[in-house]
């Protein structure tokens, strides 16, 4: 069997949460093409992008680094979930819809940190 990032559930619940991304940014006002939506869609896309990229790190440091950034994109979506909420860009449905993908990406994330910590998951 052949192992890659893709295998990674945190990559898994990142990436399905960059799709939900992309599907509610296109309808945030013109305007914020270049502001808000695209701030919010490179955010997310950081998530998944460290994860993959952390996965072939050799060293535990190395790998924690990167997943640390991932970790810190997810908490700069969950800011830029409150701001579209705010300013009314989010139906209320897609509002708790990113809120849960993104706790979700969040506790999968953590988790694949422990295991490394702890030694349960290198690759």
């Amino acid at each position: 069997m052949t192992y890659s990032f893709e295998n990674i559930i945190a990559w898994q619940k990142a990436h399905a949460f960059v799709l939900l991304v992309y599907k509610v940014t296109r309808y945030f006002p013109d305007f914020e093409r270049y502001g808000l939506s695209s701030q919010f869609q490179r955010a997310a896309v950081s998530i998944s992008a460290n994860i993959a990229e952390g996965y072939k790190k050799l060293s535990k440091a190395d790998k924690l680094r990167f997943f640390n950034i991932s970790q810190g994109s997810l908490e700069e979506c969950r800011n830029y979930i409150l701001l579209s909420r705010d300013l009314e860009y989010l139906y209320d449905g897609e509002t708790e819809l990113l809120q849960e993908s993104v706790e979700e990406t969040s506790r999968f994330l953590n988790s694949y940190c422990n295991g490394i910590i702890n030694n349960h998951a290198m690759k």
